[in-house]
């Protein structure tokens, strides 16, 4: 089987920051024990095949702490040196980065020198950089000239300028998923495009019970297919192949697919048509409303302050009720779960669904995301409202658009506060406490 050659470069101050904010069990878990999650992204959001590790390197400043998650711990710090020897033990080498200024370590420097030297080597096909650090866009422009494939990990809201040089972006939800062995979905909510080759199909199919499993996928669907009334939605069908394939969807990728809607691509379902939530017949089906605008590039309409902001910081285009619907169903899962990140996506996901609400899972972990490093994470306790996840979702939207120098006026602010369903502040002589403003360390940027 042919083999990427690949190197990786973790900037580990970077990206252990971004997972806590958002996860600490799981960022944890990510600095105990790495062996576990660079093993599979050898194997996983592939191309071309497996990775092989020609180099794994993590560049850590050894007194660099952040204040311990858990506050019950002896210690108020959590100490980054205590995690070298986990990256030692699975084969990492670690560099140390000391801090150069007061914000700074060498880190990012130290990435860009050495992916430079393994570039001259003439030997690696695809760099995999672990920083949402927008520093390395010049090294990613670099190796994009030099035809080699760059595929960024990185929990933060990167700039969009850093993540459109790379090839793939592996996000925080993806991140985590890798951390904790859970299947790594790159199904409906990706777009529609090449899934892997032919060679990976076959790789996949080429045990008997994989072939069992695929012909089952294939009368699942073609039966659903047949008898549906009206257009199919995506995410419910998804969730029912999974509960009647159990494991086999996982350890096939999508019996190589490596997607949902790219394996419903590939039974070529006569007369089928797709759009972001929908499959339907084209001669029997009405197209979903939604299909049309989801179609356009511009999607639901929206006023021009908020068109700048889907536009730089690629915000989806919701009605306002949506965004409403996303912070309730978030505050019902933080009142009634012990927060993991993957799980909240799903299940809000789903718990939308059933209410009649289209929402795509990357949406959710938009807001998930935002939300905690606006300073109101779903694992805080007590578990936060509705009204408190919008704000802070708001804040931090406004940091990153901030960040990128967008320079909203007053009133572009209020109306996009409008659009996002937040509630206007609090009017001079009412007793409320203060927000703190955004900012750019808000922004996770």
């Amino acid at each position: 089987m042919h083999r990427v050659r690949a190197a990786l470069y973790l900037d580990f101050d970077n990206v252990f920051t971004g997972l806590l904010k958002q996860d600490p069990d799981v960022a944890m878990q990510f600095a105990e024990d790495p062996g576990v999650w660079a093993a599979r992204l050898a194997t996983s959001l592939t191309v071309d095949g497996p990775r092989r590790w020609l180099v794994l390197r993590c560049y850590m400043n050894p007194a660099g702490w952040v204040p311990h998650p858990d506050p019950a711990a002896s210690m108020p710090r959590l100490q980054f040196y205590r995690f070298r020897s986990s990256f030692t033990r699975a084969g990492f080498e670690v560099v140390d980065c000391p801090r150069l200024t007061h914000t700074k370590n060498a880190a990012d420097i130290r990435i860009v020198v050495d992916a430079l030297e393994a570039l001259g080597e003439g030997v690696y096909d695809e760099f995999v950089i672990g920083s949402g650090d927008s520093d390395m866009t010049p090294l990613l422009q670099r190796l994009r000239r030099a035809d080699r494939r760059t595929t960024v990990v990185s929990p933060l809201d990167a700039a969009e300028a850093f993540t459109a040089v790379a090839d793939r972006l592996i996000g925080s939800e993806q991140l985590l998923e890798l951390v904790q062995g859970e299947p790594v979905d790159a199904d409906e909510d990706e777009p529609l495009g090449d899934g892997p080759s032919g060679p990976a199909m076959a790789d996949a199919a080429s045990d008997g019970g994989a072939d069992q499993a695929y012909e089952r996928f294939r009368s699942i669907v073609t039966d659903r297919y047949t008898d549906a009334g009206e257009p199919l939605n995506l995410a419910s069908l998804a969730h029912e192949v999974r509960r009647l394939l159990g494991g086999a969807v996982d350890t096939t990728s999508w019996f190589g697919h490596g997607g949902f809607v790219k394996a419903l691509e590939g039974l070529q379902l006569p007369e089928a048509r797709f759009s972001q939530h929908y499959l339907w017949h084209d001669g029997r089906h009405p197209a979903p409303p939604a299909a049309t605008a989801s179609a356009t590039p511009g999607g639901v309409a929206v006023p021009e302050p908020v068109d700048q902001l889907c536009r730089l910081l690629g915000l989806p285009r919701l009605e306002t009720s949506t965004w409403a619907a996303i912070y309730q169903v978030l505050a019902d899962y933080a009142e009634t779960h012990r927060f993991n990140l993957t799980e909240a996506t799903r299940w809000s996901r789903d718990e939308l669904v059933a209410r009649d609400v289209e929402v795509r899972r990357n949406t959710i972990a938009l807001v998930t995301r935002g939300a905690a490093y606006g300073g109101c994470p779903l694992y805080r306790q007590p578990p936060p409202s509705a009204a408190e996840i919008g704000a802070a979702f708001l804040d931090n939207v406004l940091g990153r658009a901030d960040a990128a120098d967008l320079g909203l006026s007053e009133a572009d602010v209020a109306v996009v506060r409008e659009w996002l369903a937040v509630a206007s502040p609090p009017q001079p002589g009412d007793i409320t406490p203060e927000r703190p403003p955004a900012s750019r360390e808000n922004a996770g940027i």
